[in-house]
């Protein structure tokens, strides 16, 4: 998933993003309420990690911000309050769940990988198109029933290229969704990637499945589906002015 880690305590941001890197999640960092608002509207995030205690604006107000523009995002409550006052509210609010600081990572994890299974936009455990099967769950990608083995960014880059079956996306939403905000967006990064894929995917089929859509970026998909394919760019796709700031 790509997530939104709102928290200005640099040490727990890091200890967060390190831990979500590991599970292979793409993680922006906000260091205050104002850029967790700004990046929340702006990008496409699949679960916003939200503390209550923000500078410059707090969690409950980030978060009345998040319902009003995007009613369907996850949303986590980190809080350090022992209040259940504080916690009532901001379930109250819109929020999917909550977990008090200190907390373990395997406890984060935990409550991240439930929040995504009670999102409105569910996660499937097995992705599929024709013979090309991946299962997200034990990490394994098959083609007409023969294993590929995949680096974890080819992984990654697969995944959300079947997360998206069908539709074209552009170089710059897959360095969002795969790598991070930070990354050049001029760079061919994704052509390289996109050729490894090839490579493993395609190589020794009669059937290729990732396709170049050109003035677009790629799809994966059988050539019988090209024909309804007239997805192009979504807005979330231009530059915007800021970026989230990584540790």
């Amino acid at each position: 998933m790509r997530i939104l880690v709102a928290e200005d305590d640099r040490p727990v941001a890091s200890f967060i993003s390190k831990g979500l890197g590991a599970e292979n999640h793409v993680v922006d960092l906000a260091g205050d309420g104002e850029e967790a608002l700004f990046l929340s509207e702006h990008y496409d995030y699949d679960l916003v990690i939200l503390d209550i205690n923000l500078p410059k604006v707090d969690g409950f107000t980030v978060l009345q911000g998040i319902r009003t523009q995007k009613p369907d995002l996850a949303v986590l409550f980190l809080t350090g309050s022992v209040q259940v006052s504080d916690r009532v509210k901001g379930l109250d609010l819109g929020a999917d769940d909550y977990l008090t600081k200190p907390f373990s990572l395997s406890e984060l994890l935990a409550r991240v990988r439930a929040v995504a299974r009670r999102s409105t936009r569910p996660l499937e455990s097995v992705l599929k198109v024709d013979d090309l099967v991946m299962d997200r769950v034990q990490r394994v990608v098959t083609r007409a029933g023969h294993p590929i083995n995949l680096t974890p960014k080819e992984f990654a880059l697969l995944e959300y290229l079947l997360r998206n079956a069908g539709r074209s996306v552009s170089r710059s939403m897959i360095i969002e969704h795969v790598w991070n905000l930070g990354f050049d967006s001029a760079t061919n990064v994704v052509d390289v990637y996109i050729n490894y894929l090839r490579k493993k995917v395609d190589g020794n089929s009669p059937v290729k499945l990732i396709r170049t859509v050109r003035g677009v970026g790629y799809r994966i998909g059988t050539p019988e589906g090209e024909e309804n394919d007239i997805h192009q760019a979504l807005p979330q796709d231009r530059a915007v002015s800021s970026e989230p700031r990584k540790i």
